[in-house]
């Protein structure tokens, strides 16, 4: 089933967590000098028009970026993210929003190596096109192309299945972004299967995955399995901005599941995500659950 489209959803509250943490990640792999990979399973176009198209059918942007966007108080460590965004929207008008791919893009370094997977017919183009006017602008500017090369390969392609034959990567540090649709109960069987997978061939590796909070038993089982996967350490956050709708419709939480997650996350989220409560939070039910192997479960209304 291909019919899933994010750009319905671009920029909302879901993004806002998982763009955040995302980029803590790479930061964090920015530290070291040697190089690394980022595999991204399910890339998406990349790039998303927030007053054109898709997401500016339902706005669910409005329940993410959009409280965020004009802020004087954000966490110092929200300065990455939020400035990232605004790069993107340099007239000072909230034009644009980013994807995984574009964000990782903007973080890595020269010598640092993207691998984007895409299934969808439509979104895949959309991906490549994005990325080869990065590369024209990056031309422009007198800067060495991004895709041409090995620096970024976008293929279209099941992202499960292609990300084994990457791992381990040639430099032995690499970070993973499993970011599934979820539009078919197979996709949660499929999450574990991969990370068990994975976890053998690259055991040190940083497998991140986002998933939404719902109703259904698949949702709710995941992370709980995810915790018993053979992982170094695992860290588990949700946001939820309001409670659930009477007819059970609509994403009002999701959460990011880390695999052997850097040791400074777990302080940068504490921080973080009881102001991205107060912002974001639609009611009295918004609240956050931060959890990790080697600590107790902090959660907060």
């Amino acid at each position: 089933m291909l019919s899933y489209r994010h750009g319905f959803h671009a920029g909302n509250h879901a993004d806002v967590l998982k763009h955040f943490v995302l980029i803590q990640l790479l930061e964090y792999m920015g530290q070291k000098d040697t190089a690394y990979t980022y595999i991204d399973t399910h890339a998406g176009a990349g790039l998303y028009s927030l007053d054109s198209g898709y997401a500016s059918k339902n706005a669910e942007f409005e329940t993410g970026i959009a409280p965020l966007w004009d802020r004087k108080d954000l966490p110092e460590a929200m300065a990455s993210y939020m400035k990232l965004i605004k790069d993107l929207n340099p007239s000072g008008k909230m034009r644009y929003y980013p994807g995984s791919p574009y964000c990782a893009n903007s973080i890595m370094r020269e010598q640092d190596r993207l691998r984007l997977f895409e299934l969808h017919p439509s979104e895949i183009k959309i991906l490549a096109e994005n990325f080869r006017k990065l590369d024209a602008h990056a031309a422009e500017q007198g800067r060495r192309p991004t895709v041409r090369g090995k620096r970024v390969i976008i293929s279209a392609g099941d992202g499960y299945e292609s990300m084994k034959a990457l791992l381990p990567p040639p430099s032995r540090r690499g970070l993973v972004l499993i970011d599934p649709p979820y539009e078919v109960k197979d996709d949660y069987r499929r999450v574990k299967v991969c990370l068990e997978d994975a976890l053998k061939r690259f055991p040190t590796g940083t497998f991140a995955v986002w998933y939404p909070v719902l109703q259904r038993q698949e949702s709710r089982s995941l992370p709980e399995k995810l915790k018993r996967l053979q992982a170094n350490s695992w860290l588990n956050v949700t946001l939820s901005i309001s409670g659930p709708s009477p007819d059970g419709f609509g994403l009002h939480s999701s959460g990011m599941f880390i695999l052997n997650p850097p040791w400074t996350l777990v302080a940068t989220l504490k921080e973080v995500m009881p102001y991205l409560v107060s912002v974001l939070g639609r009611d009295g039910s918004a609240s956050f659950v931060l959890e990790s192997g080697d600590g107790p479960v902090l959660s907060k209304r």
